[in-house]
């Protein structure tokens, strides 16, 4: 699934048609579960001749606005196999194509073979509610230590593996994201959140905004993570901690399969 820093390269990916009109939008079949929020027909009618305004990314979800003051919201979820292309112009629909939005100088593409991704749209001066109630960027000032420590408490018997991945708080956490966090914070994936001390939830602040930080900065080079990631290790067969070189654990912390070094992050 993707996760941050890939929805963020989406997003970019669109990005180079702002400004531009939308000649045409084809929705290829609006009978699809990714249409199920929207009217496919009324979505056609007011798109169709708008310029694309901007666009935003937070957590796993994106907005893209059209109009002269960007009133029309056009949002999208990539679920599990969604993804955003830029084509050619008179580029033809594909298989999974959901929806085109056809410029002069090129078309873009949203397709999803599995179909769980979502298009959203509205028509608003305003944030539409889809948009307005989800918690803040992860990247932005408004996450704050505080809000992660009260979030502690309130979910103290999870584990913190699963913590991680809860979208109302952590935006765009997956699950590779959350194994990288807590290596780096040398928190055991099992550790129940509400045993944390005041300076492990200062650590695991930090940690959280380094690692969104960094690989999105990382994708927008050569979407290449270092060799003293975790991350380029993880999957390896009889992978080594980058840090100490100890064998690395691989085991199931709620429901999903999890990595972590047995020695950086021991069980409390």
């Amino acid at each position: 699934m993707p996760e941050l820093p890939e929805v963020e390269h989406s997003r970019r990916l669109w990005q180079v048609g702002q400004g531009a009109k939308v000649l045409e939008v084809i929705v290829r079949n609006g009978k699809s579960r990714v249409f199920r929020s929207v009217n496919p027909k009324e979505l056609v009618r007011l798109l169709s001749g708008e310029r694309f305004f901007d666009s935003e990314a937070l957590g796993k979800q994106l907005v893209f606005r059209f109009g002269q003051r960007g009133e029309f919201w056009l949002g999208l979820h990539l679920g599990m196999t969604g993804e955003l292309r830029v084509e050619p112009p008179k580029y033809p629909f594909l298989k999974y194509d959901h929806l085109i939005l056809r410029q002069s100088k090129r078309s873009l593409v949203f397709s999803d073979q599995r179909q769980f991704g979502r298009v959203l749209f509205d028509q608003s001066n305003v944030a539409p509610s889809w948009w307005a109630k989800l918690p803040p960027s992860i990247l932005s000032d408004q996450f704050k230590r505080d809000s992660i420590a009260k979030f502690c408490h309130r979910r103290k018997g999870s584990a913190l593996k699963s913590l991680l991945l809860m979208q109302e708080r952590f935006p765009g956490i997956g699950n590779w994201m959350a194994d990288e966090i807590l290596w780096r914070a040398r928190l055991n994936p099992t550790t129940r959140a509400g045993v944390l001390s005041e300076s492990q939830i200062d650590t695991l602040y930090r940690a959280t905004r380094n690692v969104c930080k960094t690989a999105v900065a990382i994708m927008n080079e050569n979407w290449e993570y270092p060799e003293t990631w975790l991350f380029a290790h993880r999957w390896e067969s009889g992978g080594k901690c980058p840090r100490c070189r100890t064998s690395l654990v691989r085991e199931l912390v709620g429901g999903r399969r999890t990595c972590w070094c047995p020695k950086c992050q021991p069980k409390r």
